[in-house]
C-alpha cells in the first residue's frame, strides 16, 4: 500500500514538473554584439545561453556615429568588417539557421522597437568602458526596462571590471602599474575563460514591422576616405539584399583597405597558438627590446587590434601566456615579468581602461582633467566651458606650427625616420609601440611642442588597433603630461633609429623615394651632396610640397633643426613643471594660466589673459575671431621670441569623438 502511494505521488511530481515546465514563458534573448566579436571566452554570450532561451538573436546595431561621426580610416573600417564576418560564419557554424543579424540603425532608436517587435525578454551585452558606450547603454538599459524587458550585463573587455578597480582604488583613476596591480590584488584573481560554445537556439522571427530612423550623415568625418556615396543606410533596415547581411566597404563608399592586416577570431587563435608555440620567445618577451624597425614579420605578436574588437580574449591570452610561464618556473627557465612582459603589456591596458573609467569624458582631454599635468602647448583644443568638454576643433596659433602638424602627419616632416613610420601607419593601420613614442615625442615634448591631443586624433583616425583609452593613455603618456614625467628623455629622430636600423632598410621601404642614397646619408638626406643625390634619383628640397620635380623625386629639407627645437621644448617641459597645474586648476579653466608663463615660453604664452584650457581667448568654438588676442611668439633658432603675422584663428574643426568615441548627447558635464 505504502509503495503504491509513494507510486503515484512521484507520477503526480512528474506531471505537476512537466506542467511547470509546459507553462514556462519562452525566453526571447538578444545578444547584442560590440567590441566582443568573438566565440571563445565570452562571459555575455555564455550569460545569454546560460537563460536557456528559446530563441537567440545575435545582432549588431549599425550606429551612424561610427559611420559618420568618429574618425575611422579605411583600414580599421576593413578590419571591423572583416571580425563581423568572422563571427557571423562561426554563428552559422554552430547552427545553420543562425548568423550576425546586422541592422542598420543606431541602438537608441533601433532597440526600443526590436525588444516590442521581436518579443523579446532579455537584452544581454558585454560591459562597454568608453564614455560614449557608458552613456548610450545608460539610455538604452533604462528603455529596455521600462519595458519590461530583463538586461543582463557581463564584463569581459579588461583582465578586471574597470569599475572594480577604481573602486579597489579609493575612487581614483589608475596612474600606474603598481597601483593597477594593488587594485587588482584588492579584486581578486583574473577569473579563468568560460567555454566556447558548442549550440546555438535557433533564430525566432525576422519581421521587422517599424520604420527605421534614417541618421543624420552630417558632418561626415570619413569624407576623405570616401570616393562614392555612402548608402549603407539607403536599402532599409536588413541591407539591399534584405538578409541582414554585413556592409561592405563599397556601399560604405569608402576607398578600398591598403593593410594587410585582417580581422577575425578565426585569424588570429591559430596565429596566436603558433607564435606561443615558440616558448623562449613567449616566456622571456620583453617588449622594449623588439625593433620597431622590423616588418614582414613584425617583431610583436601584433594582437592589439584582436584584442580592440574583442576577436581575441585578453582573458585567454593572459592564461594562455601565464601556463607557459609557469611551465618554465618549474623547469628553472628565465621567464620576463612586467612590465616589460607580455602580461605587463594587458596589465597597462588595463590600468588605461581604469583611469578612462574613474574620470570619465575628461579621461580624454586636458581641460578640466584632474590626472592631467597643463602644458601650454601649440595647437590646443577649443573647449566648450559650459559642458567642460572638447568641442573636436583646435585653435591655430601659430601657422608655422599647423605647417609642422601637417607634415608630420603625412610624413614629410625631412626626417626620414620620422617618415617612414607616419607612411606605415597611413598604409598600414599598426606601428610598433617604439615607433608610436618616437613620433609622439617628436610631436610634443621633443620637437615641434603641440598639443598631444593633435596626435592622438590622427592614431585614432588611422590605427587599426585604436583603443580609446590606450590611445589617450599611450599620448599622455609620450607627451609626460600624464602617467611619466622624465620629460628630459626625447627620442633622437636620427640617434634612435639607428640604433634598430643602421642600414636604414625600413627607411628605404616606407619612403621609397630614399630608397637608394647611400647608408651615409639615409638619416640626414639634406646632408648628401648634389651628386651622391642625383645617382639615387632624388631631390632633398623644398617642404614636402612637391613630389616630383622635372621627373625626380623629390624629398623634403627638415622642418627645423632638431637639437635647437628639442631645447626649445625642454625649457618649456620645464617651466610648466615648475607651474605645477593640472587640467582643473583654477587658472587653466578661466584663462589666467597665461600670467604665469614668461612671453618669451614654448607655446602660446605671450600676453596676460588667455582662454580656457591652453586656448588664446573665449571666442565661441563655433567662429572664427582673427581680430581675439595679439600675435603669439616666434621662435628662433636661439629660443628668442620674435613677432609673428597675426594667426588665423579658430580653426574649424567638424564636431566628432574628438579622442574618445565621441559626443553621445550634448549635456552639462558634472564637475
Amino acid at each position: 500500500m505504502q509503495r503504491k502511494r509513494l507510486a503515484l505521488y512521484s507520477r503526480f511530481l512528474m506531471a505537476y514538473t512537466c506542467c511547470l515546465t509546459c507553462s514556462r514563458a519562452p525566453e526571447r534573448v538578444i545578444y547584442w554584439f560590440r567590441t566582443d566579436l568573438r566565440l571563445h571566452d565570452s562571459p555575455a554570450l555564455k550569460a545569454a545561453l546560460d537563460l536557456k532561451p528559446d530563441v537567440l538573436y545575435p545582432i549588431w546595431c549599425w550606429d551612424s556615429h561610427y559611420v559618420y561621426r568618429a574618425r575611422v580610416g579605411n583600414n580599421r573600417w576593413q578590419f571591423l568588417l572583416d571580425c563581423m564576418d568572422d563571427v557571423s560564419k562561426s554563428l552559422t557554424n554552430l547552427n545553420g539557421k543562425s548568423k550576425l543579424l546586422v541592422l542598420r540603425e543606431p541602438a537608441v532608436t533601433l532597440l526600443p522597437k526590436l525588444l516590442k517587435a521581436w518579443k523579446i525578454t532579455h537584452l544581454v551585452f558585454e560591459k562597454d568602458t568608453d564614455s560614449y558606450g557608458r552613456d548610450r547603454d545608460s539610455e538604452i538599459i533604462s528603455n529596455a526596462k521600462k519595458a519590461g524587458v530583463e538586461v543582463v550585463t557581463k564584463y569581459g573587455r579588461t583582465l578586471w571590471d574597470s569599475d572594480d578597480l577604481v573602486k579597489a582604488n579609493g575612487g581614483k583613476p589608475t596612474m600606474s602599474i603598481t597601483q593597477l596591480q594593488h587594485a587588482g590584488e584588492k579584486v581578486g584573481a583574473i577569473p579563468l575563460p568560460v567555454a566556447t560554445p558548442v549550440t546555438l537556439p535557433d533564430l525566432g522571427g525576422l519581421q521587422l514591422d517599424f520604420a527605421q530612423n534614417q541618421p543624420d550623415g552630417t558632418p561626415d568625418m570619413n569624407a576623405k576616405y570616401r570616393d562614392g556615396e555612402e548608402a549603407s543606410y539607403s536599402a532599409g533596415i536588413a541591407g539591399p539584399n534584405n538578409d541582414f547581411a554585413v556592409p561592405t566597404l563599397k556601399e560604405l563608399g569608402l576607398k578600398p583597405a591598403t593593410t594587410h592586416i585582417r580581422g577575425g577570431e578565426n585569424i588570429i587563435l591559430p596565429r596566436l597558438e603558433q607564435i606561443l608555440s615558440d616558448e623562449d620567445y613567449t616566456g622571456t618577451f620583453e617588449k622594449p627590446k623588439t625593433s620597431p624597425a622590423a616588418f614582414e614579420p613584425q617583431s610583436t605578436f601584433l594582437t592589439s587590434p584582436y584584442l580592440h574588437l574583442g576577436a581575441l580574449s585578453c582573458r585567454y591570452f593572459y592564461h594562455r601566456v601565464g601556463e607557459i610561464l609557469e611551465k618554465r618556473r618549474k623547469a628553472k627557465q628565465p621567464v620576463s615579468g612586467p612590465p616589460v612582459s607580455l602580461h605587463g603589456q594587458l596589465l597597462f591596458r588595463d590600468m588605461y581602461f581604469a583611469a578612462q573609467a574613474a574620470l570619465g569624458w575628461s579621461f580624454g582631454q586636458t581641460y578640466n582633467n584632474s590626472a592631467i599635468r597643463f602644458i601650454p602647448w601649440h595647437l590646443p583644443s577649443k573647449v566648450d566651458v559650459n559642458t567642460k568638454l572638447i568641442t573636436g576643433e583646435y585653435e591655430i596659433d601659430d601657422e608655422r606650427k599647423e605647417k609642422e602638424f601637417q607634415r608630420w602627419a603625412s610624413g614629410k616632416t625631412g626626417f626620414p625616420w620620422i617618415d617612414a613610420i607616419m607612411r606605415q601607419l597611413r598604409h598600414e593601420g599598426w606601428i610598433h609601440h617604439l615607433a608610436r613614442h618616437a613620433v609622439a615625442c617628436f610631436l610634443t615634448r621633443g620637437g615641434c611642442y603641440i598639443s598631444w591631443e593633435r596626435g592622438a586624433e590622427v592614431f585614432e583616425e588611422l590605427l587599426v588597433d585604436h583603443e580609446a583609452a590606450c590611445n589617450i593613455g599611450n599620448w599622455q603618456w609620450l607627451s609626460c603630461t600624464a602617467f611619466y614625467s622624465q620629460f628630459y628623455r626625447c627620442y633622437s629622430p636620427v640617434a634612435f633609429g639607428k640604433k634598430w636600423d643602421d642600414n636604414g632598410d625600413f627607411i628605404r621601404r616606407y619612403v621609397p623615394e630614399l630608397k637608394d642614397l647611400p647608408k651615409k646619408y639615409i638619416y640626414e638626406p639634406h646632408k648628401a651632396p648634389l651628386q651622391d643625390q642625383k645617382r639615387a634619383g632624388v631631390s632633398i628640397t623644398g617642404d614636402g610640397e612637391e613630389t616630383e620635380m622635372d621627373g625626380v623625386a623629390v624629398y623634403p629639407k627638415p622642418m627645423f633643426d632638431f637639437n635647437t627645437q628639442r631645447d626649445i621644448c625642454l625649457q618649456g617641459m620645464k617651466k610648466a613643471y615648475q607651474v605645477k597645474l593640472h587640467g582643473n586648476s583654477p587658472q587653466v579653466l578661466d584663462g589666467t594660466w597665461k600670467s604665469i608663463f614668461e612671453d618669451t615660453g614654448a607655446g602660446p604664452t605671450e600676453g596676460e589673459k588667455g582662454g580656457p584650457g591652453g586656448t588664446l581667448g573665449f571666442g565661441k568654438a563655433e567662429e572664427e575671431d582673427a581680430d581675439e588676442g595679439s600675435a603669439t611668439p616666434k621662435k628662433t633658432t636661439q629660443g628668442t621670441s620674435q613677432p609673428t603675422p597675426r594667426s588665423t584663428r579658430g580653426h574649424k574643426r567638424e564636431h566628432s569623438q574628438g579622442t574618445l568615441d565621441g559626443v553621445f548627447t550634448k549635456k552639462r558635464a558634472k564637475d
